[in-house]
């Protein structure tokens, strides 16, 4: 499964952008109003838990500085990724889309499309706010 969340336009350098994103402390201010846990577990892994969701801890598996990050599932029953694309903006400033895939049983995937897509999205567009 593979989505995609929108692009969003956000006034700092790609570089800054990717410095924000890369610190994973930064991504309790991107997170749902819904959330019920999050804790920092190192430098490159943080748990996070959605109301009446399971626990995600994500780690990160990948950095191409200053236009990509990719977080990964770190244990747990089903594998995924989530990746920060990061570009120069038009006229100033950066555009950032995040891309999450997984692979799942087609049953699976009907259940957690819509949530994680919100998910996602609600990432991206909370970041131009919190940069």
């Amino acid at each position: 499964m593979n989505l995609e969340s929108p692009t969003v336009s956000v006034p700092n350098t790609p570089q800054d952008t990717f410095n924000f994103i890369s610190d994973i402390k930064n991504f309790k201010t991107l997170m749902p109003e819904n959330i019920s846990k999050f804790e920092v577990l190192d430098d490159n892994k943080f748990l996070f838990a959605l109301k009446g969701m399971p626990e995600i801890v994500l780690k990160k598996k990948e950095e191409i500085p200053p236009n990509k990050i990719i977080f990964g599932a770190a244990g747990g029953k089903i594998d995924f990724a989530l990746t920060a694309v990061i570009l120069e903006g038009e006229t100033s400033g950066s555009n950032v889309k995040l891309e999450f895939n997984g692979d799942f049983n087609p049953m699976m995937a009907m259940m957690i499309k819509g949530p994680i897509s919100k998910f996602i999205e609600t990432l991206v567009t909370n970041l131009p706010k919190a940069i």
